[in-house]
C-alpha cells in the first residue's frame, strides 16, 4: 500500500497544473503587478485578485510561501498544545487556501472548514486546488466582505494570514475581535517586516486582553520585551523555488527563504516554549551563541559550548524560531 503524499509535495504538484497554457512572461508579468499592488501602502477596499489568470499566477507564486510560514507557526502551536487539535477551522481571508492546506499538514483527519474571502476568482480557484486534498473535502468556500460587518460562525481555530496589511487599522480590529469572540484558537500571520510585527503585536495585544494566552512564539502573555521601532520579531520559512519564481525574481537558487511574524493564542491553558530562539544561531569553534526571547520579558544572548554536552550539541542543530531547550528537562 502506498503511502499518503504529504500535503506539501502534493500542493507544489497541483500549482505546477494551474500554469499549464498559461504563457510564461504573461504569468511573470501578472505576479509582478500584484507584488506591486500588494506592497502599496495604502489598505485596498476591493478585491487585488480579479480573475482567474491572476489568481493562478498568483497562487503559483505566493502559495507555497504562504503555506511553508503558516505551517510554521501552526507546528509551533501544536509543540505548545500536543492534546489539543482542532475539530473546525476558518480561514478568514484565505483567498485559495493555503493555511488550510497548512493545518492538514499540523494535524491529522478532516473537520469542517470555512475560508470566507472577498475574492469570488480566488475562492473558485482555492475549490478547485483543494480537490487534489483529501482532509479538504469538507470545506466551504464562502464570499464575504472582510471588515467591520464581518461575522465568524463559532470554530475551534481561526487563521488570518497575509491578510492584514490588506485592511483598514479600523476593519482590523474589528477582524481581530470577530476572531476572539469565535474561536478557541487563533494564529495570525503577517509579513516579517517591522510594519508586519507591528500589526501582529496590536493583534496579540488585543486577544490578551479579550482573555487569551500566548500559545507561540512568545514563551510568555506578558508584554513583548522588543522596544517599537528599534527592532522586530520575526522567524523564516524555507521554501522550494519553481521556474516561476526564479523567472519573477531573476534568481538561481532551487529555494528562497520567506520570513514572517506570528501569533498563536488560545482561550485554553497551553504550555509555551520554555524560551525562543529569536535570531540565527551563530556557531563558532566551540560554542554557538543563542539570541532568546525569555519568559522574564527579556531578550538574552547565551553562550552553549562543548562544556554543556548534550546541550551544545542541540545548540549546533538549533534553527531560527525553535524553542529552547528542545527539551525542558536538558535546561
Amino acid at each position: 500500500m502506498n503511502a499518503p503524499v504529504p500535503p506539501a509535495e502534493t500542493l507544489r504538484a497541483t500549482l505546477a497544473g494551474l500554469l499549464d497554457g498559461l504563457p510564461p512572461r504573461q504569468a511573470a508579468q501578472a505576479v509582478e503587478r500584484l507584488i506591486a499592488t500588494y506592497r502599496g501602502a495604502t489598505p485596498t477596499d476591493a478585491p487585488i485578485l480579479r480573475d482567474r489568470a491572476d489568481v493562478a499566477a498568483y497562487a503559483a507564486y505566493r502559495m507555497p510561501a504562504t503555506f511553508e510560514a503558516v505551517r510554521s507557526a501552526l507546528e509551533e502551536f501544536a509543540a505548545a498544545a500536543p492534546d489539543w487539535s482542532p475539530h473546525s477551522h476558518v480561514d478568514v481571508g484565505g483567498g485559495t487556501g493555503a493555511a488550510t492546506w497548512a493545518v492538514t499538514a499540523t494535524w491529522d483527519g478532516t473537520r469542517p472548514v470555512t475560508v470566507l474571502d472577498w475574492a469570488e476568482p480566488a475562492l473558485a480557484l482555492g475549490r478547485e486546488i483543494a480537490g487534489a486534498n483529501p482532509a479538504l473535502g469538507e470545506a466551504t468556500w464562502q464570499r464575504s466582505r472582510i471588515g467591520a460587518a464581518l461575522t465568524i460562525e463559532s470554530t475551534d481555530l481561526v487563521t488570518v494570514s497575509y491578510v492584514l496589511n490588506e485592511l483598514t487599522p479600523a476593519d482590523r480590529t474589528a477582524l481581530v475581535d470577530a476572531a476572539a469572540t469565535a474561536a478557541q484558537a487563533v494564529v495570525i500571520v503577517e509579513a516579517g517586516t517591522p510594519a508586519g510585527y507591528t500589526r501582529v503585536i496590536e493583534a496579540r495585544d488585543r486577544l490578551i486582553a479579550a482573555g487569551f494566552h500566548i500559545a507561540a512564539p512568545c514563551p510568555h502573555s506578558a508584554r513583548c520585551p522588543i522596544v517599537p521601532g528599534e527592532d522586530w520579531c520575526h522567524f523564516s520559512a524555507r521554501v522550494s523555488r519553481s521556474s516561476l519564481h526564479r523567472k519573477v525574481k531573476g534568481g538561481s537558487l532551487a529555494y528562497e527563504d520567506e520570513k514572517f511574524s506570528y501569533v498563536a493564542a488560545t482561550r485554553f491553558p497551553v504550555t509555551p516554549a520554555a524560551a525562543r530562539v529569536v535570531r540565527r544561531p551563530q556557531i563558532r569553534k566551540g560554542q554557538v551563541l543563542l539570541d532568546l526571547c525569555e519568559p522574564d520579558e527579556r531578550l538574552v544572548r547565551t553562550t552553549v559550548t562543548k562544556r554543556h554536552g548534550d546541550l551544545y550539541k542541540a545548540a549546533r542543530d538549533a534553527d531560527w524560531g525553535d524553542a529552547w531547550p528542545p527539551d525542558p528537562e536538558e535546561a
